[in-house]
């Protein structure tokens, strides 16, 4: 790299590397040269703390790498200052070229975290956020036609690819938090492959933590590899045995914690989000119980994918007014790198996960210790001069790296993009782990039981325009059908509710008939999905009222206003996707019988393979595709309902998971002759054998059912006859033996 296009700056140790592009501008004033203005006496006081990362001491062996490879991973830690500082001087690689061959993205697997790090760094670089710097994370987008580095979502970039599929619009992609092992992660690494042999000039850099640095060098060969050194690690006290009882073992030692008038926040890893919920309510019931003279002790629930920034710390060093208990779940380790206050880390060990099973189409829920990698991440997270308590012992033999999503999740939304890839040109996904063949070969075959693939294995024109719309393919295909049926304004509200986090508030517990009688006001008879739909109606007219604003309606119905909002946002998004593509959109009609039917058979339209019947009028629902049987959730309103009303026999349900309880979930009824009528033939003859299958056989083919049932009958009558036959000829037999 020439100094020309880098103009040297020096570093602590007074070597000379590329540094910040600058250039003088009368004796003593530096522009900018992203943005072309005098720097903020800010930028000099940032640019002191950036030298003091990790990350700086391999800056000239990073550009140097960048320069002369197209593939470079770093290996590094949190705190090493990589996610912030190696994005940044990609954007001076490519700014050198004059952007030429585009600008700078870095994805990262969490929305809460681009957006921390976008603002980050563009304070770092002395720019305005949403200009020179920008992010985009589902339903946000925070860039405009300035913007050089963007930090998004990893699922983002590949939604943009479906129109960029070679990514001409960057110079340099940077692919963060490798280690996770995402789906959209896993896949960009293969897609990248192929992309790289297309684009010799772009540039990628992965950044992991070992073991998964050693697993990208094995994949992609021979390839620089830059090694960060962590700072020091906080102290480590590991329990003595396997703790089964981790939940209150966490518990009591935050209290400790807080007793022992130690400065510093505190981090807790639980496993899943319920358990998160529970400690709140419990600390927050023994806070109140504590000495005055301790301080206020605040736990705050911050699991990822749930939205919402990081509080930033408004604490002075030293102050001991209260302390916060962050309480977080597994796969959130990195959300902590800009939390300075955190002093105490609580690693419970373990982790409650949805695991996909292609037999039955349904996730199972999995206890299990998290990996060694996550166990690292953790250990670093309280800085040198914390303390780590690791609720598990030293010993224990923990999965070298994060389990691969691709390998425990339902890839039939993958398998329908990289369809639509290899339209548009690109090559087969080589992946790090390659999916399940029998996850593979279910995919194929409901994306075929959906119209979306032609007799080829290619995608149909309906899978090309599924593709298209950001949602599960069944849910894509029902909102396609309700085109045809005139329920598009119903089944787009249905869409986002459900792709919206639950809009339901758990109430406290002296609270929960109050919150189930408000809930009931909006109940719908024909089920759960016509729920949603009155609620988000609800929602709308709380709007538009003059004496009540929205917020304050939503808490007296128990309601959370925010995943109604996201429910908003999500079918403004699907609205503008569907005029897009110049598909019609009907006027609202719900309530009229004809609606309340079209919306059934567009649901069955994507959801077919979902239904269920009540084989004993008490709740026992027989799932047709595999023969297992379920319950109808606590919470559907048909649970609230089924002592009065009755349970439906047939229901079409939207989610069903293998756990302790097998509970459907958003289950709405549906007639037997809707189903015939909507599911496709050869996904009934597929359907295996059952009590349930030869009703609806019954009435596909009265005739030939008469004849089976005819044909059964008699079967039955001569085998009964066979049988009496036989116990007189023993009988018989044993008489003359007897004799």
């Amino acid at each position: 790299m020439s100094e020309d296009n880098n103009p040297a700056a020096t570093d602590a140790d007074g070597d000379e590397c590329p540094g910040e592009d600058s250039f003088g501008f009368g004796d003593d004033l530096e522009l900018n040269r992203f943005d072309g203005l005098p720097f903020s006496s800010r930028y000099y006081k940032l640019l002191e703390e950036r030298k003091t990362l990790p990350v700086w001491e391999v800056r000239c062996e990073f550009e140097d790498a960048l320069v002369n490879n197209q593939l470079v991973v770093v290996r590094g830690t949190a705190r090493t200052g990589r996610s912030t500082q190696i994005p940044q001087w990609c954007a001076e690689f490519c700014l050198s070229a004059q952007y030429q061959h585009g600008m700078v993205v870095c994805t990262q697997t969490n929305r809460q975290q681009a957006v921390d790090l976008a603002l980050r760094v563009a304070d770092e670089m002395d720019v305005n956020i949403g200009h020179e710097v920008g992010y985009t994370i589902p339903l946000e987008t925070c860039c405009s036609s300035d913007t050089l580095l963007r930090y998004c979502t990893d699922d983002m970039l590949l939604r943009e690819m479906m129109s960029d599929p070679f990514l001409e619009h960057y110079g340099a992609v940077v692919i963060d938090q490798a280690h996770e092992r995402t789906v959209s992660t896993d896949i960009l690494l293969g897609l990248l492959k192929d992309i790289l042999l297309q684009r010799p000039e772009l540039r990628v850099v992965v950044l992991a933590v070992p073991p998964t640095t050693d697993k990208l060098l094995r994949h992609y060969g021979s390839i620089p590899l830059i090694r960060l050194e962590a700072s020091c690690a906080a102290e480590v006290v590991h329990s003595n045995s396997d703790n089964k009882d981790y939940f209150y073992s966490a518990l009591r030692l935050v209290l400790e914690i807080h007793r022992a008038k130690e400065d510093g926040d505190a981090v807790v890893f639980f496993a899943s989000e319920e358990e998160v919920h529970c400690a709140q309510s419990i600390l927050r019931r023994e806070g109140t119980r504590l000495g005055a003279d301790l301080g206020e002790m605040v736990p705050v629930v911050l699991c990822p994918g749930q939205g919402g920034l990081l509080p930033i710390s408004t604490k002075q060093p030293g102050s001991k007014t209260s302390r916060r208990v962050f309480l977080s779940t597994q796969r959130g380790e990195d959300m902590w790198w800009s939390l300075e206050s955190v002093n105490f880390v609580i690693d419970t060990g373990v982790q409650k996960k949805m695991v996909y099973n292609p037999r039955i189409r349904a996730n199972s829920e999995v206890l299990q210790p998290i990996s060694q990698c996550q166990a690292d991440i953790r250990k670093q997270l309280s800085g040198p001069t914390g303390k780590c308590f690791c609720l598990y012992p030293e010993e224990s033999q923990l999965p070298a790296e994060n389990a691969p999503q691709i390998l425990e999740s339902n890839i039939t939304p993958t398998v329908l993009f990289l369809k639509r890839m290899e339209i548009a040109g690109l090559g087969q996904c080589d992946f790090i782990d390659r999916p399940d063949p029998e996850g593979l070969m279910q995919a194929l075959e409901e994306l075929d039981y959906l119209a979306a693939l032609d007799d080829d294995g290619n995608l149909s024109e309906i899978g090309i325009i599924m593709s298209e719309i950001p949602l599960d393919p069944q849910m894509a295909k029902a909102l396609l059908a309700s085109c045809e049926f005139d329920c598009v304004s119903e089944m787009l509200t249905i869409a986002a509710m459900l792709s919206a986090p639950s809009c339901f508030l758990k109430p406290p517990a002296i609270m929960t008939h109050e919150a189930v009688q408000c809930h009931r006001k909006f109940q719908h008879p024909d089920g759960d999905h016509f729920t949603l739909v009155n609620i988000y109606n609800a929602f709308k007219q709380s709007q538009r009222e003059q004496h009540i604003g929205a917020e304050k309606w939503c808490q007296d119905y128990f309601l959370d206003h925010s995943a109604l909002k996201t429910a908003e946002a999500i079918r403004s998004e699907l609205t503008d996707t569907l005029n897009r593509i110049e598909l019609p959109i009907s006027d609202p009609t719900f309530g009229t019988k004809t609606n309340t039917l079209n919306i059934k058979r567009a649901l069955l339209a994507g959801f077919f393979m979902q239904i269920a019947r009540d084989v004993d009028g008490s709740g026992n629902y027989f799932i047709l595709t595999h023969k297992h049987m379920a319950q109808v959730h606590p919470l559907s309103s048909y649970g609230a309902q089924s002592q009065k009303l009755g349970l439906p026999e047939w229901v079409v349900f939207h989610e069903y998971t293998l756990s302790e309880n097998n509970y459907m979930r958003t289950v709405s009824e549906m007639s037997p002759q809707v189903f015939i009528q909507m599911a496709p033939l050869y996904f009934f003859y597929n359907l295996p054998p059952s009590e349930s299958k030869d009703i609806l056989q019954g009435l596909l083919d009265p005739e030939g059912s008469r004849k089976c049932k005819d044909e059964k009958q008699k079967a039955a009558v001569i085998s009964s006859e066979a049988d009496a036959g036989c116990a007189v000829m023993t009988q018989t037999y044993d008489r003359c033996v007897i004799q």
